[in-house]
Order: C-alpha cells, then sequence, then structure tokens
C-alpha cells in the first residue's frame, strides 16, 4: 500500500507542472490585462506602464513563468493582484462552505442513485427500470443553473421552504446550515445521481447475469440478499471508478451552483478572479483544483485495493 501511494505521488508531479505550464500561458496570452483593470479608464498610459512594472508583467514571458515556477517550488502561490492578500489566504478562508457543499452533494448522491440504479438492474424492463432511467436521461440534459433557478422559483420563492442564496456554517447552526445547504447540494447532485444511477444499472445487470448468481439463489438466499450481499458488491468497482470521475463534474458544478446560490466558496472566488484578471488568484485555484482531483484519483486507487484483494498495481 506505500508502494503504491508514492508511486502516484511521484506520478502526480508531472501531471501539476504540465498543468501549470498550461495554466500559465493561457492566461498571459488570453485578452485582457490586470494593469489595466488596476488602473481605471482614466488612467494614463505612463500609470498603467507602471504598474505593469510594479506587478513584473512587464517582462517577457519566460523570465515570469521561471520566476513563477520557482516560488510554486517553495509553496508560494503569490499575492492577489487586487486584495493584497496571500493566494493561499484566500482558497482556505473559501474552503469551508465548498468542502461542505460537495460534501454533501455526494452523500446525496450515493445514499440516492446507488439505490435507484440497483432496483433499475433487478426489475429490468419494468416501469421502475424506465422511470429511473427517464429521469437519468432528465438529470443529464438541463443545465445546473437551470435546475437551480428552479429550484429557487419553486421551493424558496413560492413556498418559502429554503432559502434562496447565503451560506451558514454548520459548525455554527446545524439546522440553517442544513437548510441552507438543502437547494445548492441538490442542484450539484442532479447530473452526478443521472451518472451514478446509469452505471450502477449497467453494472448490476452485468454481475445478476453470473453463475455466482444463481448459485446463491440456488442455495436458498433470499432475493434482496442476493442484490445487497452478492450482486452489488461485485459491481462495485465499475461505480467506485465513476465517483472517482464524477469529482470533476462536482469541480465544474460549485463554480455554477456557488454563482447561483451566493455562496461565499472557492467557485465564487474564482468567477471573481478570472472577471478581474487576477492572475495569481485563478493559477493558485486551477492548480489547487488540480491537487484536489489527484488526491480522489489516489483515494479511489487504494479503494479499489481495499474492495478487490485481487487488484494489483
Amino acid at each position: 500500500m506505500g508502494y503504491l501511494i508514492l508511486k502516484r505521488i511521484a506520478a502526480a508531479i508531472p501531471v501539476m507542472l504540465v498543468v501549470a505550464t498550461i495554466v500559465f500561458f493561457l492566461l498571459r496570452l488570453s485578452p485582457g490585462d490586470p494593469a489595466m483593470v488596476l488602473a481605471g479608464d482614466m488612467a494614463s498610459p505612463q500609470e498603467v506602464a507602471q504598474i505593469r512594472a510594479r506587478l513584473g508583467l512587464d517582462q517577457p514571458l519566460l523570465i515570469q513563468y521561471v520566476t513563477w515556477l520557482g516560488e510554486m517550488a517553495r509553496g508560494n502561490f503569490g499575492v492577489s493582484i487586487l486584495s493584497k492578500r496571500p493566494v493561499m489566504e484566500l482558497i482556505m478562508a473559501r474552503l469551508e462552505p465548498t468542502f461542505v457543499l460537495a460534501l454533501c452533494a455526494i452523500v446525496l448522491t450515493v445514499l440516492l442513485a446507488v439505490p435507484l440504479g440497483a432496483a433499475a438492474a433487478w426489475y429490468h424492463n419494468s416501469w421502475i427500470d424506465r422511470g429511473v432511467m427517464a429521469l437519468s436521461v432528465l438529470g443529464f440534459s438541463i443545465p445546473a443553473f437551470v435546475i437551480g433557478y428552479l429550484l429557487i422559483l419553486g421551493l424558496s420563492m413560492s413556498l418559502d421552504i429554503f432559502p434562496s442564496q447565503g451560506y451558514v456554517s454548520p459548525f455554527v447552526d446545524p439546522w440553517g446550515a442544513a437548510r441552507h445547504l438543502a437547494l445548492p447540494s441538490l442542484t450539484l447532485s442532479v447530473v452526478f445521481m443521472a451518472l451514478i444511477a446509469r452505471v450502477t444499472r449497467s453494472s448490476v445487470l452485468d454481475v445478476l447475469g453470473e453463475d455466482f448468481v444463481r448459485t446463491a439463489r440456488a442455495k436458498g438466499n433470499v432475493e434482496r440478499r442476493v442484490l445487497w450481499r452478492h450482486a452489488l458488491p461485485n459491481a462495485a468497482i465499475p461505480i467506485i471508478t465513476v465517483i472517482g470521475v464524477g469529482i470533476a463534474l462536482l469541480i465544474s458544478g460549485v463554480v455554477v451552483t456557488e454563482s447561483v446560490f451566493n455562496i461565499p466558496g472557492v467557485g465564487l472566488l474564482t468567477i471573481d478572479a478570472i472577471l478581474a484578471r487576477d492572475y495569481p488568484i485563478v493559477q493558485g485555484l486551477i492548480l489547487f483544483f488540480a491537487l484536489v482531483f489527484v488526491a480522489v484519483n489516489l483515494l479511489i486507487d487504494i479503494i479499489y485495493v481495499l474492495v478487490d484483494p485481487r487488484i494489483r498495481y
């Protein structure tokens, strides 16, 4: 297990380097100038040039890249152009709402999508199967922001059941946090649930035709035990894989969801930084997201070994 972790960490280093390089040059070559944003519309060319020199933007791209890479190697993500605060400090200050929202979405997805997918496979070609698949297609087809606005319109503005915006920490007010997170968590998990339900159905259907399932039935096991004790655990590997891949959907969905529900998390920070052309924050956030994705993949590899000891790396 220790060798697996070290191997995955070593493989993540070049991945992070490639991500850092692409992010750096894409931001520098894209339209817009943070010096112009700081200077304002009425600034003279001399004032803009002074700001560019102070930020180091007047240096050649290669020198900027080498300097930035050296700071990154020392764990320094830079300082925000606008707020003058360290990038890591800004990210950590916004991390709790994003982490809590993503965790709630993942838990909600697994609790709903896996049983629905397993039921659809068990009652193959029945109305349950067709209903689950229809809901999955619907979940894939509707954008997250549309689902968010529909939930706000129906459950917040019309019925006044849940608040439409804001965030309350569960460490301060658990009940208030649950009410504020209900709609964002559901919005974020809809596409994820559609994906997991379809993969669960497909995996369980494949396993139900195996010999060991027929043997379990022949031994007199009740149908519920055959499904949950024999079929579903042996269909777990594809489901775990898709849960790991689905984290990428959550990362992109967090940005949209936090914007819709005005949650002061990392996603909203990303939008604000992009609009303000705040290079250090955008670079730090993308690298942070990439690091989270690498860590999730490492966790999935470890779970593979725990779920199925036959798997070796």
